[in-house]
């Protein structure tokens, strides 16, 4: 097991890292009609050859790993860059490999086309929930209505779950109505899409042992966007915390913040080991993924989300503004730590894989009795 990133990985952070930093404007971004730099996105792709990391060399892709992928995710993050990356490059590519549907991924690794996967539904968020397909004497048919749908207001094309007469199936639509909804994280645009009559292309193979192997590596992908922007978080309040002075004293020398800092940064080196050894899992031992990743999604969004809440605690006032990244973190860490599930449904399924066996909760009567 290696935990340590290559000279070779190493080089790719540097070059997404100078990247961001020349170009990614978050606020710009998050307002602008996409949600997102476009040109930024053509360069991630064309230029660095990012957006098809897992993608094989013949398809157009780098053939490089998930380990590399979670590189760049981490930078994602630490720069808090509005981008479709987790919707196109992780969760639709991820189905597609998984498939076998190449035709779509030449033009995704360019980023010339962005493919959305609508699997969730109220009361099913991994589906494949009420969504209906039916085949008719022209083709499949969708019936149905998803959400919330990760770049869903801005993709070319969308891979759906939903249920036939043989049972779950992924299908490949054009063919939706789609709403963006009002959320709490402006840097990741989320929306509703609606499904009447639309017509499908079905995709062959194990619909739910696929949606299964996808979900456990966005939850890595996940879990490498949030790290690095909890390194961030904890870079700046740090750097904040040694100039900010009250009362004659740079309040970083305060007992509260410095053990606050400190405890931060105890969560950052157990998640990034956490997220490494899970990345390595997905590309060298897939038997240990499905405990890795339930292991990163159960640990990694709360600690984020912990730092990003403290930030805004130790920036005092300034970081209760809106002209301060503080509140974008929060968000963020809010989101993303709810996004595939609250932690208490992450906490369950990590205790399913691991074996343990969890005790039912008292009734209502019982616990009063």
């Amino acid at each position: 097991m290696k935990l340590l990133l290559t000279a070779e990985q190493e080089a790719l952070r540097a070059a997404v890292r100078e990247l961001l930093t020349d170009r990614s404007d978050t606020r710009s971004a998050m307002e602008s009609p996409d949600g997102f730099d476009r040109g930024l996105w053509t360069r991630l792709g064309r230029d660095l050859d990012v957006l098809g990391l897992v993608v094989p060399e013949e398809l157009g892709g780098a053939g490089a790993g998930h380990v590399d992928r979670a590189v760049v995710a981490e930078e994602l993050g630490r720069a808090l860059a509005p981008s479709p990356f987790l919707a196109s490059a992780v969760l639709a590519t991820d189905v597609l490999l998984a498939l076998g549907d190449t035709e779509p991924l030449p033009r995704m690794v360019t980023g010339e086309r962005i493919v959305a996967v609508a699997v969730a539904e109220p009361g099913a968020p991994w589906g494949p929930g009420a969504t209906t397909a039916r085949e008719t004497a022209d083709g499949w048919v969708l019936d149905g209505r998803k959400t919330p749908v990760i770049a869903g207001d801005v993709a070319d094309e969308f891979l759906v779950l939903a249920t036939g007469p043989d049972g779950p199936s992924w299908f490949r639509t054009t063919e939706v109505a789609r709403t963006t909804l009002t959320t709490l994280d402006p840097t990741r645009r989320l929306a509703a899409i609606t499904l009447a009559g639309a017509r499908a292309e079905r995709l062959a193979g194990d619909a739910l042992a696929v949606r299964d192997r996808v979900a456990d590596l966005a939850a890595v992908a996940l879990a490498a966007e949030q790290l690095g922007g909890l390194q961030r978080v904890l870079e700046t309040t740090t750097e904040y915390a040694k100039i900010r002075v009250q009362f004659g004293r740079a309040i970083g020398s305060y007992q509260a913040v410095k053990h606050g800092l400190a405890d931060i940064h105890v969560d950052w080196e157990q998640a990034l080991s956490a997220v490494r050894y899970a990345a390595w899992t997905a590309d060298e031992a897939p038997d240990e993924l499905p405990v890795a990743a339930a292991l990163v999604a159960t640990y990694v969004g709360p600690v984020y989300f912990r730092a990003a809440a403290a930030g805004i605690q130790f920036h005092g006032g300034i970081g209760y503004t809106w002209e301060h990244d503080a509140h974008l973190y929060y968000k963020r860490a809010k989101s993303t730590e709810l996004l595939f599930g609250p932690p208490t449904r992450q906490r369950a399924r990590l205790a399913d894989r691991l074996g343990i066996r969890r005790e039912a909760a008292p009734s209502p009567s019982a616990a009063t009795s």
